[in-house]
């Protein structure tokens, strides 16, 4: 049985129609799963990356990055927004996906990302970040002390790709 249960124990309307089709034998995850939780719908936290973790591995097995990610190839686009992927990227507590081509600044207009002012230990050129508002951060408890954001990165070693994801940065 799909447990169903995320922060706050709610779920937005696409990822729990997404949810419900993981898992069947006739379904396969929807796209919006992944290009949502890059979005941090729902907000992170470990059981709504879990949940994003079970429908890429329904569909594909990882490889492993030198930056210590796990990336998964999945067989259909995840394609939001005029932003093209196929790709869903988990590293340490961050889920996003692998966008085609150095569009940082493209998603920082569409998102309303601010410049980071950090270039997170070398591995960024360029970053942008935006931390979500108090009511869509994790319960406390539900993910540890800490705040989610919404990051849009390039760097080297994600050659011709920016990375999109929601990240839980603990205090």
């Amino acid at each position: 049985m799909l447990n169903r249960k995320h922060y706050r124990g709610t779920l937005t309307a696409g990822v729990a129609v997404a949810l419900l089709q993981v898992g069947g034998a006739m379904a396969t995850p929807s796209n919006r799963i992944f290009y949502d939780a890059a979005l941090c719908n729902p907000p992170y936290s470990l059981t709504a990356a879990s949940t994003v973790y079970d429908a890429a591995e329904e569909l594909a097995k990882p490889e492993t990055s030198s930056l210590g990610a796990a990336i998964y190839k999945v067989p259909q686009q995840i394609g939001e927004d005029g932003f093209q992927s196929n790709e869903v990227f988990f590293a340490n507590s961050a889920v996003g996906i692998l966008i085609e081509g150095l569009h940082a600044d493209e998603l920082a207009a569409k998102y309303d990302l601010k410049p980071e002012t950090s270039d997170l230990l070398g591995t960024s050129n360029k970053g942008y970040s935006r931390q979500l508002s108090e009511e869509r951060q994790p319960a406390p408890g539900l993910a540890g002390p800490g705040k989610v954001s919404i990051v849009a990165r390039e760097g080297d070693g994600l050659p011709g790709k920016t990375l999109l994801a929601c990240e839980f940065v603990a205090d």
